[in-house]
């Protein structure tokens, strides 16, 4: 994905070069498991960049409007990968030799337990008002419920206001909506990477809005405790930079659990954040839809709305959705919750083309008042799966003497395969990717991401056993030279997860 965003735009790319990069040690240490190769040859350190693609690298067409070209640009630099998978999906019956899909992230686990809860009589419900135009914030009854379950698993020190809350048609439109409304054209948001790519066209293709990067090393140097470690300083560095070359940024985009490191921000850590962007009067926008996904037990997890005060709320913005925490990508359903009442009436006026349908908001509500069967049922066995299927993929990485990082967060593994490649370019990077999906397994490459770093790839583990073991199968027999597409492959998980059916 953008895989040409910086190096062909005409948006300014800029590397700082620090007086001093001292290092503490030569692990990666803190997470990164197994090896870490040795340092290349000592480079400039990159501490920031801007992205901001034009038409001048759009596809040419003479049916289209320069934003239509930049538009369709984006789609077919982003989508080769996806389009090659829909075209050839696995299926254990219908198509055994077909690629399997590791690179999106999508909780594939717990498809019986929302069918059934889903199918239940009291989710069928068609009255006169859930056909006609809602409020283009929600309807109240969604509006009500979306605040008690906020206040309940965010930890809200005081009950949430069903006034703050505005119901959108999933993450990608409360990205674009937020970013036209908070900022003109051309301005910017803080974004630290490798971060999920697809913020780049949410921002963009609507607002003109552009990402001032953060970059972050795998290298563990300074005061930093882990690898891709976040810090005010190196916001405070990136938006200094931005601002000196006239890049007007406007906000801060956290993930929180992070993708696709998987990092958990501790409370004084978001509190830090916080604090940064009060002080520069930034807008913070973040993005908390991993939030119920956290399946180690010693990880634990801070929303920002558990905050006793927010520094600054009238520039917070938190993002939620069901599509990671509940496996709905498909039914688009996400929600924002923001003290401005400016914000939350601008986002509700593109609701007109970013809503949801009456019967869906029935049901998410449905869905969010049941306490009984989020608690009892759904999370525990949620998270054990996602345990049993994070331990399978872990395993046979250890195994094959691969780093990577996981935080027991999210549906992913970050992991390190530079040590594939020869010359550590993106070039081959790419190379190396499409050597997987010629051996029928598709993943996500670190450029994706805008990590710095070649070599990369975000791995999805959130799938069922049996798939995972023949990816995990394929991918061994390209980093061992032995590509083919796998017949019989040898188990990496003797029984399928809990409760999970074939």
């Amino acid at each position: 994905m953008f895989t040409h965003l910086k190096n062909e735009s005409t948006g300014l790319t800029t590397c700082l070069i620090p007086a001093s990069t001292q290092d503490v040690g030569s692990s990666c240490g803190n997470g990164l498991e197994k090896e870490c190769p040795g340092k290349p040859d000592q480079k400039p350190l990159e501490l920031y960049g801007v992205g901001g693609p034009t038409a001048m690298f759009s596809t040419d067409s003479p049916y289209l409007s320069s934003r239509g070209r930049i538009i369709k640009w984006f789609w077919d630099s982003a989508e080769e990968g996806y389009r090659t998978y829909h075209m050839d999906e696995y299926d254990e019956d219908k198509n055994p030799s077909g690629i399997i899909n590791l690179g999106t992230s999508e909780n594939k686990l717990c498809f019986d337990l929302l069918s059934r809860r889903l199918t239940q009589s009291d989710m069928l419900r068609v009255e006169p008002s859930l056909l006609q135009y809602p409020d283009w914030r929600g309807h109240l009854f969604l509006r009500e419920e979306v605040a008690r379950f906020l206040s309940f698993y965010c930890k809200s020190p005081a009950p949430l206001k069903p006034e703050n809350v505005v119901v959108l048609n999933g993450g990608a439109s409360l990205f674009s909506a937020l970013g036209t409304v908070l900022c003109e054209v051309g301005e910017a948001f803080l974004i630290p990477t490798p971060y999920y790519g697809a913020i780049t066209q949410h921002v963009y293709l609507y607002g003109n809005v552009r990402l001032v990067y953060v970059y972050l090393d795998s290298e563990v140097t300074g005061l930093d405790t882990h690898p891709f470690q976040l810090t005010v300083e190196k916001l405070e560095t990136a938006l200094q930079a931005a601002n000196s070359e006239g890049v007007k940024v406007k906000g801060l985009i956290l993930i929180n659990p992070q993708n696709p490191l998987g990092d958990i921000y501790s409370l004084g850590e978001l509190q830090e954040f916080l604090g940064f962007a009060k002080r520069h009067k930034l807008h913070v926008i973040v993005d908390e839809v991993y939030m119920l996904s956290v399946f180690e037990e010693s990880a634990m997890y801070c929303s920002v709305l558990s905050l006793e005060r927010l520094p600054d709320p009238q520039r917070t913005h938190v993002m939620w959705a069901t599509s990671k925490d509940f496996g709905m990508s498909g039914l688009r359903f996400g929600t924002l919750y923001t003290e401005n009442q400016d914000v939350a009436i601008a986002v509700a006026s593109l609701c007109r083309y970013h809503g949801l349908s009456g019967l869906v908001q029935y049901q998410m509500a449905q869905l969010l008042r049941d306490r009984d069967w989020i608690n009892q049922v759904y999370l525990p066995e949620n998270h054990t799966r996602l345990k049993a299927a994070h331990t399978c993929v872990s395993e046979e990485l250890r195994a094959l003497g691969i780093p990577f990082l996981s935080r027991g967060a999210g549906f992913f593994i970050w992991v390190d395969l530079r040590k594939y490649l020869r010359e550590g370019t993106f070039g081959e990077e790419m190379l190396l990717w499409r050597r997987f999906l010629d051996n029928k397994v598709l993943l996500s490459f670190g450029k994706a991401f805008e990590c710095k770093e070649p070599g990369w790839f975000r791995l999805v583990f959130s799938d069922k056993a049996h798939r995972l073991r023949l990816g995990m199968q394929r991918i061994r027999q390209v980093l061992e030279g032995k590509s083919q597409v796998a017949e019989d492959p040898s188990s990496c998980l003797n029984q399928e997860p809990s409760g999970q059916h074939r």
